[in-house]
């Protein structure tokens, strides 16, 4: 509960910092050019609002609304999310936004995403100035990797260390990995202190390497127990620390990713299981573990989370980081480097959405609440944040009536032909792309749920 709990306010002050600024950008230029901003609100207050105050001589009520969806400004004489067409049927206004010439209007339209791209660049300048960079060479994880059946049909074995493609060279084990290998029609490697090189497609599916179960590639673990839990499964079987974990049901085992995938296969048992004597035959496992001195054989029932109860070596304490820093105005450019690398990627992975496991992997608020990390850590608060900030950007700029670049487009048509769209139009297309955004809301979150009920 308390993991839920520190996800849960870290995604409401990220989403909170992100929406306000976001419609600050709005207001910014709505205010610049002399529009009046009748509303300003971080969430939505459909019926009702949790807080709200109008300062004295001002046209803008500012409050806080009950519904975490977002955020608003309701500009005069515009057609937005509110729907206010009575404000339309009016005379127009001076201080009204559709009184305004195009230029400004599209200046007031792109604000907010322009807001949300230079947040993200800036914090990942001060990332970079504050905590450097920090990460593991693929190079350096002397043990190499772990393969699936697909990585090893095009060569790959299991051990090979990973120095780089044809491209460049690997720099860490992340996203970008899995994106190099996809796109390489060569992946250099060491073998048994052997340079050599692997031959592929260059056009592997990134979704597909990633989501594979066993995934296409993973850093290689020894499976060495380096701690044992009281009273678990382990402790009660007699492991400890330092024993090698050599066979799981006859099986042998050469990793720690071996034993994980091995007890994977026991999960598949668990959920097909329909008595209790199904699912006690699924949890009970004969295990072969030891030292240089001893082995020793035991039959262990695991948790009903087929857990045993010990914890294996992490990355971090197998291999030593190396870490870049960066001076204040080095931070800059390396940041706005960073950045819109981490856009250019977004985007290029948005094609795997319109397939069918891309549809599977669209995730709501439980997909993005579960990115941040369990326990409060400011680092990675700020990283996820420039993140949700730049997809935030990127999302609102799409050409979908409701959102900021259906505007934007509608813009784009009447400075190019010199017509302006009916107000009819505008209200009916808003009407659509509102249609559209619950439509994703609803399968993405939807998606959250069956993965949550084990069937995604």
């Amino acid at each position: 509960m308390e993991v839920f709990l520190i996800r849960v306010l870290q995604f409401i002050l990220a989403i909170s910092l992100l929406v306000l600024l976001h419609e600050g950008g709005h207001f910014f230029f709505s205010k610049l050019f002399g529009v009046r901003v009748e509303k300003f609100y971080i969430f939505f207050d459909w019926k009702f609002s949790l807080f709200k105050f109008k300062p004295k001589n001002s046209d803008t009520e500012y409050g806080i609304g009950w519904l975490p969806l977002g955020g608003y400004c309701k500009i005069a004489g515009m057609i937005d999310e509110s729907f206010d067409t009575e404000q339309m049927k009016q005379p127009v206004q001076d201080y009204e936004f559709r009184a305004k010439p195009a230029w400004q209007r599209l200046l007031i339209m792109i604000g907010g995403v322009l807001v949300n791209f230079l947040l993200a660049l800036f914090i990942y300048s001060q990332i970079l100035f504050w905590w450097g960079d920090s990460y593991i060479p693929v190079k350096n994880m002397s043990l190499g990797m772990k393969f699936n059946q697909e990585a090893k049909s095009y060569g790959f074995k299991d051990g090979d260390i990973l120095i780089g493609t044809d491209a460049h060279a690997f720099k860490d084990f992340s996203a970008d990995l899995y994106r190099e290998i996809s796109e390489a029609r060569r992946v250099d490697i060491l073998r048994d202190g052997k340079p050599m090189s692997i031959s592929l497609p260059g056009d592997l599916n990134l979704l597909n390497m990633i989501k594979a179960d066993p995934s296409f590639v993973r850093p290689l673990l020894p499976a060495r127990i380096d701690s044992v839990m009281a009273d678990s499964p382990a402790q009660k079987a007699g492991m400890k620390a330092g024993d090698l974990i050599l066979a799981l049901n006859g099986a042998p085992v050469d990793s720690y990713n071996e034993f994980v995938d091995l007890l994977g296969r026991r999960e598949d048992m668990l959920l097909t299981a329909t008595t209790q004597a199904d699912s006690l035959k699924a949890r009970t496992v004969s295990i072969v573990f030891g030292n240089e001195s001893r082995q020793d054989t035991a039959t262990v029932v695991l948790t009903p989370e087929l857990k045993l109860g010990f914890f294996a070596p992490s990355i971090a304490a197998l291999y030593k980081p190396v870490t870049t820093e960066y001076g204040f105005f080095e931070s800059i450019p390396a940041g706005i480097k960073y950045g819109w690398h981490v856009l250019a990627s977004y985007v290029d992975d948005m094609k795997y959405v319109f397939s069918a496991e891309g549809a599977k992997s669209l995730g709501g608020f439980g997909a993005i609440g579960s990115l941040f990390p369990p326990t409060w850590d400011w680092y990675m608060f700020w990283k996820m944040t420039a993140f949700l900030s730049i997809i935030l950007a990127f999302m609102n700029i799409l050409p979908i009536p409701a959102l900021d670049g259906g505007h934007v487009l509608f813009l784009l048509y009447e400075m190019i032909t010199r017509r302006k769209p009916s107000e009819q139009f505008m209200i009916r297309a808003e009407y659509v792309g509102f249609g559209i955004l619950i439509l994703l809301m609803l399968v993405a979150n939807l998606n959250d749920i069956l993965r949550w009920l084990g069937y995604l």
